[in-house]
Parts: C-alpha cells; sequence; structure tokens
C-alpha cells in the first residue's frame, strides 16, 4: 500500500501522514528528490517514473513496512491504494542550508554538512549510498538541507554579505536586547526617577501622576490580545521593529512639553519655613494652567506601552522558535536580564540629569537641595527616543525565520500539554490563526489548558509583589532606616539589580544545566517561591522610629500616646507655624522637628561643618553650655536600627527568589502550549500578569502601607502624602499582603505540578528520539547523529 504526496519541486521535505480517527500509525521512509530529475525511493529496489523537468512539482512515494502493514486499522476514508497529499495540508520540516548547487558528479546537491540522522557523519548526503531494505529501511529519514533566500537578513532587496554574520540566533539576541534595556531605563527608570520634577515644574498632583504611569499598563493590555494574536502568525521581527519605533515616539512626544512652555521662574525667600517668616498661605494661587500637560505625558506613556508590547510576546517566542529548546532558557533569561538592567541605568542617568537645571544655560540662585528647583528631566527622554529610532532599523532587517530554524518545531513538541479532545490536530492546521474567526477557538483552546491558566495565575501573584515592593521598596527602606528618598532610592537599587539581574539569568542558567523539561521546570517555580514565601516573614521585625516631636514624643523627649498628634507647644506657640512647609531638622539630642519653624529656629540656616545648614537658637531645642538656645541641623536623623543588615540580607533573599522563577516559568508556558499558539499565549499571559497583577499591585500596597501613616500632608485643607509611617504596622501590613500573595502562588504552582501532563507518553517525549541538543553544534545546518532512527508518529 502506498501513500504518494505532492511536494514543492523547490524544498525537500519530510512530511507526516494525515490525522485519522480510528488508530495511530508510524511511517517512516527515506527520499531524496531533486527538482526536474528521477526520484528514487531508498531502501526499495525499485524506481519510480521520472518527473519531467521544469514541471515544478515532484512526487515523494513513501511505502509502510510490510511487517507493520497488516496490523494497521484504516478508515473508509483511507481505503484507496495511494493518497495524495497536496503541500499545503501537511505540516513540513524544513531544514535550510547554503545556496542550492548542483553535483555533477552524483547527481544532486550538495549541502555543506551531512544531514542524515542514520549514517556516518563524515559521509556527504550526495555520496552514493547502498541501497538498504527491510525494516531498517522503512524507519530511516534523511534531511535534505536547501537554501532560502527568504532568511536573509536584509531590507527587502537590499541584504549585502557583510550583515549575514548577524543572521544568528546571538545576533538577534543582541539587538533584542538593547530595545528591552532601552525600554527599562526609559519607564521603569527615567520615569520613576523624574516624575517629581514634572509634578513641580506641571502642577500635577500624585493622582495625576499615577494616570500617567498606568496609561502604560493600559495600552499593553489593550494591544496585547491584537499584537500577539496576529503578531504570532506575522512576520515577527517587523512587528518588534515597528514597535520599537512606536515606543521612540513615545519618549518624545514626552518631552515635548519642555519645548512648548515658558521658561521656568521662582523666586527664592531663605527664610520661608522659620519662626520669624511670614506664613500666610494663598490657596489656589499658584495655579499655572500647564496641569493639562497631563494628557501629553499620558499620550507618550501610551505609546511606550504599545511599542513595548511586542517585545515581551513577539520577541521571546522568536528567540524560541530559533534555538534549541535547550539554550532558550539562557536566551530569555539574558534579554530579561537586559530588561531589569536597564531600569538601573535610568536611575544612574535620571539622577544625573536632575542635578542639571531644567533651564540649561540659564542661570538660577536654586540649589538641588530646594523643594523648588526642577531639573533636566526631559534629556533623558530625548536621548532614548533618538536611541529608538536606531535600535529598529537592524530589527527590521531580520527574516521571518532564521537559517536552520525550523529544525526546532519539532524538538519541543512533546512538552505540550495534552489535552482530552483532538485540539492539538486543529492548531496543528498551517491555516489556523491567520483570520479574526479563529480568535475565540484559539482563547477557548488555552481557557481548557489548565497548566496554563495556573502559570498565569502564579505569575500574576508574583506581578503584584514585584510592582507594590518595585513602587513602595524605597519608600519601606525610607521609613524604617530614617533615609532621604534619594539615599532610599540609591540603597534599594543596590539591592534590586543584582538580586533581579542575577536571579534572571540563573534562573534560565539553572533549566539549561540541569536540563529541567516540562515538569520539572514547574516543580523548580514551585521551589523558588516556598524559598521566598520563607524569606519574606523577616518583615516580622522592623526598626524602631525615630523620634519626632509632636508625633511619637513630646517636646521634651517622652513618648505620646498612640494617636495623640501635638505639634504646637509653647516654645513655638508666637511663631504661627503652618503645616504646608514640611522641612524636618534634627537636634543634638536625636530628637526630629517637624520643621524649623516648630523647633522654634528664627533665624535661616547657615553653613555648618561638613556643608549642612544649621539653625541656631532655637527655642525647642534644648539648651546647651555654649549659647542661650539649642542648634538643629537640617535634615532627619538618623537612625540607630542594628537590624538594618538582617532586613537588608532577607530583602535580598525575596528579590531574589521571586526573579529566580521567572525565567523559568516563562519557559514552562511556552512549553505547555502549542507551537502555533506560542505568540498569543504570552500576550495571554502579560494580559493576565497586568490586570490581575502589574496594575493592582501598587494599589493594593499602597492601601496597606497607608494604614500605618501617623502624620499626613494637608494643604489648604486638603490630605496629601504621609509624612510620618509607624514602622512596625507598616512591617506587619507588608507581612501579611506578601505573605497572601506568596501563599497563592504557591498553590498555584503546586496545582500546575500535579496537574500537568506532558504531551508525549515518557517524560522525554519525542526529544529522546531527536539529536542531543546539547552537544549539537551552533551552525544551523549541522544534525548530530542519534543512535536511533527517527520516527514520526501520525494519525491515520
Amino acid at each position: 500500500m502506498k501513500l504518494e504526496w505532492a511536494l514543492s519541486g523547490s524544498q525537500s521535505l519530510v512530511r507526516s501522514a494525515a490525522a485519522g480517527s480510528s488508530g495511530r500509525s508510524t511511517l517512516s521512509s527515506v527520499a531524496s528528490f531533486r527538482p526536474g530529475a528521477a526520484l528514487t525511493r531508498l531502501g526499495s529496489g525499485q524506481a519510480e517514473p521520472s518527473v519531467p523537468p521544469g514541471t515544478g512539482r515532484g512526487r515523494v512515494l513513501l511505502e509502510m513496512d510490510s511487517s507493520r502493514r497488516s496490523d494497521r486499522r484504516w478508515n473508509s476514508a483511507s481505503t484507496p491504494a495511494a493518497i495524495a497529499v497536496t503541500a499545503s495540508e501537511m505540516p513540513q520540516l524544513v531544514f535550510p542550508g547554503p545556496p542550492l548547487a548542483t553535483n555533477s558528479e552524483c547527481d544532486c546537491t550538495p549541502p555543506s554538512r551531512r544531514a542524515s540522522l542514520g549514517s556516518p557523519l563524515s559521509q556527504p548526503l550526495c555520496q552514493p549510498q547502498p541501497e538498504k531494505h527491510g525494516p531498517q529501511a522503512a524507519r530511516e529519514v534523511r534531511y535534505v538541507a536547501t537554501g532560502r533566500p527568504d532568511e536573509a537578513c536584509g531590507w527587502r532587496a537590499f541584504a549585502p554579505t557583510c550583515l549575514q554574520a548577524f543572521n544568528t540566533p546571538r545576533g538577534f539576541l543582541l539587538f533584542l536586547c538593547a530595545a528591552s534595556f532601552l525600554q527599562g531605563m526609559t519607564v521603569n527608570g527615567l520615569i520613576n526617577t523624574v516624575i517629581t520634577s514634572i509634578e513641580r515644574r506641571y502642577d500635577l498632583h500624585s493622582y495625576h501622576s499615577g494616570l500617567i504611569a498606568s496609561s502604560y499598563d493600559v495600552a499593553a493590555c489593550l494591544c496585547l490580545t491584537f499584537v500577539g494574536y496576529f503578531g504570532g502568525h506575522g512576520h515577527k521581527p517587523r512587528w518588534l521593529g515597528w514597535g520599537v519605533l512606536v515606543m521612540g515616539a513615545g519618549s518624545l512626544v514626552f518631552s515635548l512639553p519642555h519645548f512648548t512652555t515658558g521658561p521656568y521662574e521662582v523666586q527664592v525667600d531663605e527664610a520661608v519655613g522659620t519662626c520669624r517668616a511670614n506664613h500666610s498661605t494663598t490657596c489656589g494661587g499658584r495655579a499655572s494652567g500647564l496641569s493639562s500637560y497631563q494628557l501629553v505625558f499620558m499620550l507618550g506613556q501610551f505609546l511606550h506601552g504599545m511599542g513595548a508590547t511586542p517585545l515581551y510576546t513577539l520577541g521571546v517566542t522568536y528567540l524560541d522558535e530559533n534555538v534549541k529548546s535547550s539554550y532558550s532558557p539562557v536566551y530569555i533569561a539574558i534579554f530579561y536580564t537586559a530588561a531589569i538592567l536597564g531600569p538601573a541605568a535610568g536611575y544612574l542617568v535620571g539622577g544625573a540629569l536632575l542635578n542639571i537645571y531644567t533651564e540649561i544655560g540659564q542661570r538660577t540662585e536654586l540649589t538641588t537641595e530646594s523643594p523648588l528647583w526642577v531639573g533636566a528631566w526631559w534629556v533623558g527622554f530625548l536621548g532614548t527616543g533618538v536611541a529608538a529610532f536606531l535600535i529598529a532599523v537592524p530589527i527590521l532587517g531580520y527574516p521571518r525565520q532564521l537559517p536552520g530554524s525550523q529544525r526546532y518545531v519539532v524538538m519541543t513538541a512533546s512538552d505540550t500539554h495534552q489535552l482530552k479532545d483532538s485540539s492539538h490536530r486543529v492548531t496543528s492546521n498551517p491555516d489556523f490563526g491567520k483570520t479574526i474567526r479563529d480568535l475565540p477557538l484559539s482563547i477557548w483552546l488555552l481557557l481548557k489548558n489548565p497548566t496554563f491558566i495556573l502559570l498565569c495565575l502564579a505569575g500574576a501573584t508574583e506581578a503584584t509583589l514585584i510592582a507594590g515592593m518595585s513602587t513602595f521598596g524605597p519608600k519601606f527602606l525610607e521609613s524604617q532606616f530614617s533615609l532621604s528618598a534619594s539615599e532610599a532610592a540609591t540603597l534599594f537599587g543596590y539591592l534590586v539589580v543584582p538580586a533581579g539581574g542575577g536571579g534572571t539569568f540563573l534562573g534560565g542558567f539553572f533549566v539549561n544545566k540541569c536540563k529541567l523539561r516540562g515538569s520539572g521546570i514547574v516543580r523548580f517555580c514551585l521551589l523558588c517561591s516556598l524559598a521566598s514565601m520563607l524569606a519574606f516573614l523577616v518583615f516580622f521585625t522592623h526598626c524602631p522610629n525615630v523620634p519626632m516631636a509632636g508625633v511619637t514624643a513630646s517636646y521634651n523627649g517622652s513618648l505620646l500616646p498612640e494617636g495623640h498628634l501635638g505639634l504646637t507647644d509653647a516654645c513655638n506657640a508666637a511663631c504661627g507655624c503652618q503645616p504646608e512647609h514640611y522641612s524636618p531638622v534634627c537636634g543634638p539630642d536625636g530628637l526630629m522637628y517637624y520643621s524649623p519653624c516648630h523647633a522654634g529656629c528664627p533665624e535661616a540656616a547657615s553653613p555648618g561643618p561638613g556643608g549642612q545648614k544649621v539653625y541656631r537658637d532655637c527655642s525647642c531645642v534644648p539648651q546647651n553650655f555654649s549659647s542661650g538656645f539649642g542648634h538643629a541641623t537640617a535634615g532627619k536623623c538618623t537612625s540607630a536600627c542594628h537590624r538594618k543588615p538582617l532586613l537588608l540580607l532577607f530583602i535580598f533573599v525575596v528579590i531574589a527568589f521571586t526573579f529566580l522563577s521567572s525565567i523559568p516559568a516563562l519557559t514552562a508556558t511556552l512549553r505547555c502550549v502549542c507551537d502555533r499558539q506560542r505568540s498569543f499565549a504570552l500576550g495571554i499571559q502579560w494580559i493576565v500578569v497586568r490586570t490581575l497583577g502589574g496594575i493592582p499591585g501598587p494599589i493594593a500596597f499602597g492601601w496597606v502601607i497607608d494604614k500605618a501613616c501617623l502624620l499626613w500632608q494637608t494643604q489648604c485643607g486638603q490630605q496629601g502624602s504621609c509624612f510620618v509611617y509607624q514602622n512596625s504596622a507598616m512591617s506587619q501590613y507588608l507581612l501579611i499582603a506578601g505573605l497572601a500573595y506568596k501563599v497563592l502562588g504557591f498553590i498555584f504552582f503546586t496545582t500546575a505540578c500535579f496537574l500537568y501532563k506532558p504531551l508525549s507518553g515518557s517524560s522525554d517525549g519525542l526529544e529522546a528520539s531527536l539529536p542531543s541538543q546539547s552537544s549539537a553544534s551552533d551552525n544551523p545546518t549541522d544534525l548530530q547523529e542519534t543512535p536511533s532512527a527517527l520516527q514520526i508518529q501520525s494519525n491515520i
């Protein structure tokens, strides 16, 4: 009985048989053919008729082994002696190679390296081989490398030879890392650094800045379904390149308000905040009409979200499709490590730019410590916008598939979660997912995949912690250790960069080094979740509050009952201090005061030892031997907390193990869905992660932290931000919130580990019978020898 397959004459293909409903069969054969030449079936003593040259089509005849033929069951649709299957109806495995050339001696196309899995590596494919008979000939599959002009790196007709050196997974990873680094630097670094200056410059409230920040996630959620579904079946590098261009346009739009408004001018008064100053305040007098620029900033952030959407969906799947499955976690880990290092660069660059006055070249009497100072916040966005345009150009030149990539498609098929129905046959259709009509079915197939759903929910819980801690981690350190905002941000950066970046890279490295597969990867995530959950118990401890007069202690240094605030005392009653002027000062006895006015300091600051501002003759500060009244130093009092190293160590461990599971969890997501649904699955996962984790995470942690506030800012009768937190309550609330999310993540990973069922019958699946990935050459045209012949199973 024969199966006749019609194939295109421009390629050499190996195909599996069509799906049937009544049974399974193994088709194995060896065939080689050249366009316009006779086709010889290896393993048989007969030759098939020649195909006339110039017809553009050839036929490959595959005959089942007679010993296997008798026990196969065929349905009524497959009873004819010959079945013709067109090339568009069956999945194909194409192994690209160097350009086609004719060898007259052996009358075939010689690849640069041998491509057979069954014969010695020293023999070229075109060398005449003795005919084989019997079961061994029926089980052998020979792969023929073909030239693919559409796999060249370039821009349409312009594809010079010098660019082909970058047409490799490593070359693409280089430009993709540059794009992710730029995205992290812009969105998670520069914006978080300069948002305070933007509020001050354009009279925005914290609520407005929150809307600006959330515009990024809103845009990502709106675009993820569209990009993941259509981009997954389209030309991924072009989607990525255009996304980087849109992201660059967003940076330029974000810097636009600086060029459309007048110069920033303020009046300087050194006596503001002292006891003798005029404290009259006119509410609403500072309205400048610049608050409407929040819409421009929101538009810039919206473009950032749109442009970054393809990076973490299509970029990840493109890497996974074009490298060995054992190398994929390493490539993805490097990609995400670059995205994590980007914010660190953003904090450094943004902090340096904020030391430059916003009106470059214009002299001012303001200092960087003044609450009215506005730095050059806009310069960074101009630079990242131009850099994004430059990075997008090479990304747009990459082909749809890198050379030699199709041989990796079959290597990951066995890790797909096995469903109970025929869903895998639906997704194997080459036309599936190309139209909008398949969108509901695609979503339904993902919803029926319990492993995918549980990994999405686990990712959402981890994203909640990451978003909450990254937003309020500096605030926690600032309150616990009595640091300034800049010192707390710098210290938190020192924790996040090595812990987050190192954990992300090591997660991918461990998956590759330990050769973990589907269920093993999920168990690894489970262990990381357990370790970070145990480390979170460090929030049982806390640092005591620095005593503050009228808030946590009385003006004579004794403790105040909880809930009894009294900023006004007999020593400052005549000063008429206003709560709008918050500028803490520290007395020599370690007691902190709300402002120089509340400390009873009548004179403006004068430089002291080390360049610090010193207020003298303060009536509320205890007297000393050198003067009638004490003096106070500008700034907060230092904290003498002995638990600081312990807290920092365990916070480092929590961050490290949280990021350690990120790449393995992402790899498990890619493995548990069908190949044609990976981009769409990542898009759906990012929607779930952002909707349930990224967006509500800061809100939930902010609400919890606000519960620990002792002293609120008041501006014209309206409540503003919190000035002083109760450290013990903050630690307890963070412990409750963090453990709740960590326990949920642990439950989701545990359930996914039990419910995961690979598509193949064994844990190694199809990959066990494929060439060794760990020892395979990096050359895309290399194929390693395997002990046993490759068998492609099909439903017939």
